[in-house]
């Protein structure tokens, strides 16, 4: 992995697609005014080449050049494996 890409660890939420893994990142804020946590979502499409990422991993994912239309992100390494 080169220095100077972005690197993102979240949990394989689909992975129906050939060669490509829905990864869902969960991150949480403090409300500026109620200062409770809230909870916020983003999902990337990332590049799984062997296929090896099954639903429930957890995976790390780096930026990459544009692989299609919605990917710019592929699977770096399997963290965890899902139970």
């Amino acid at each position: 992995m080169s220095m100077g890409r972005k690197s993102m660890v979240g949990r394989v939420v689909s992975d129906k697609m050939d060669k490509t893994v829905v990864v869902e990142i969960e991150y949480r804020r403090r409300h500026p005014l109620y200062k409770k946590v809230v909870r916020h979502w983003r999902r990337f499409m990332a590049h799984d080449e062997g296929n090896l990422c099954r639903e429930g991993d957890v995976v790390r994912i780096v930026e990459s050049r544009p692989l299609s239309r919605h990917k710019r992100w592929r699977v770096a390494e399997i963290v965890e494996r899902a139970a």
